[in-house]
């Protein structure tokens, strides 16, 4: 059986990404067709893989110029010849849903979300756009275009034979907006080798309180988070909230970083890259409790996975799969208590919720849940052992279910 896997756009990685990568190791052969790539990212996260991108590659800069061409996606999605496959695996969170297919080729669905931009959050999308840029014109044209691809993304999401979603939550959604039934298939997280290991070493009595979890083997540990400044108070090295996020808009945190402007006895690091950077920056200014940092590395990553206090979600996430990660470290989750974290955090064992997107309600959900910690409130063998379900193997055996089923 010949596969292929089409994904949006391959520029940087971040949950969606990560699933491609992962259906890529169950399906090794098969040829990846994308709307554009950056040749840096394909050759860091999938290299030797087969690479067919769309018109779109030709076009200057598009890796920082796309949000101007998605008018232009729809097309370009349905250029991608795809008639020598008998499967093709869609990754989708835009476009890449809509490819088209011949009659005998099977197409399994995988989404993300529905386009954001496109649905429910078309207006908050327009509002954010006209305070930073604050063009009428532009605003028109954007709400053309919104128009024009929301009739064929509707379409388009009649068009694959077996829906999955990544969570409930994006279920609901998928039922809503395109009236389609979908099946559920968690998004699969890795665990990390030197927490299997000594977790699978530790004593059947379950360790109490987050930071009692059995040390790794010697030699095994995750190197210590790199200072990046020498400026960086020591105590911004560990025991601080964490937050692995793509840096945009309708991921909040901008009230993760005024609330914790007004939290100066606890700390906060933000690790991602993304068009909010330099706007986040401005806002933090010379806060002393605050960092933020760009891309890091897996190694550098799981360090500060285990450094942390607990990990921090300001948004309604579809699924999240980094505060799963830093379930895999043994940390509880602080969450909007709204969408996929609602189907990963257990309240008061896994982690905690807040209620409102305001600073007075995560302020206060701060202080508890790092009172809580103090108190050893959290079993940290328990909040990894919960994070498993999620792993690569249950999210492999899933897929090729479905897979078996409809070839």
């Amino acid at each position: 059986m010949k596969i292929a896997l089409v994904h949006d756009w391959l520029v940087r990685l971040g949950g969606a990404e990560r699933v491609l990568i992962a259906l890529h190791r169950i399906f090794p052969e098969a040829s990846i067709h994308t709307l554009f790539y950056e040749r840096s990212f394909t050759d860091r996260h999938l290299p030797g893989a087969e690479i067919r991108p769309s018109f779109l590659q030709k076009v200057p800069n598009i890796k920082k110029t796309y949000p101007w061409f998605k008018i232009f996606m729809p097309v370009a999605i349905e250029s991608l010849d795809l008639s020598g496959f008998d499967l093709v695996i869609s990754s989708s969170h835009e476009v890449a849903h809509g490819v088209i297919v011949k009659p005998g080729t099977r197409h399994l669905a995988y989404y993300h979300s529905p386009s954001r931009l496109l649905w429910d959050r078309t207006h908050e999308y327009l509002e954010d756009f006209r305070k930073r840029k604050n063009d009428p014109v532009k605003l028109s044209l954007i709400r053309a275009g919104q128009h024009l691809l929301r009739l064929w993304d509707w379409s388009a999401g009649k068009r694959p034979d077996v829906v999955v979603a990544n969570s409930k939550h994006v279920a609901q959604r998928i039922k809503k907006y395109y009236d389609r039934e979908a099946r559920i298939v968690y998004p699969p997280v890795a665990v990390p080798e030197h927490l299997s290991r000594s977790f699978s070493a530790a004593p059947a009595a379950a360790s109490e309180g987050v930071g009692r979890f059995v040390p790794p083997v010697a030699g095994t540990e995750p190197k210590r988070p790199p200072t990046r400044s020498t400026n960086i108070p020591a105590r911004l090295l560990e025991n601080y909230f964490l937050v692995v996020s793509q840096l945009y808009p309708h991921k909040n945190l901008e009230l993760a970083v005024q609330t914790f402007k007004n939290l100066p006895e606890l700390d906060l690091t933000i690790i991602g890259q993304g068009p909010e950077r330099r706007r986040l920056k401005r806002m933090i200014g010379g806060s002393g409790n605050i960092r933020l940092l760009g891309f890091v590395s897996d190694e550098e990553l799981s360090g500060y996975y285990r450094n942390c206090l607990a990990y921090l979600i300001c948004n309604e996430e579809d699924f999240g799969i980094s505060p799963v990660e830093a379930m895999m470290h043994g940390k509880p989750v602080l969450a909007l208590r709204r969408g996929g974290s609602m189907e990963t955090v257990i309240e008061g064992k896994i982690g905690e919720f807040f209620d409102e997107e305001s600073g007075e309600s995560l302020a206060a959900a701060v202080r508890s849940i790092h009172e809580n910690i103090k108190q050893g409130c959290y079993d940290s063998r328990k909040i990894i052992e919960h994070a498993q379900r999620f792993g690569f193997d249950r999210f492999k055996k899933e897929i090729l279910a479905i897979v078996n089923e409809i070839r």
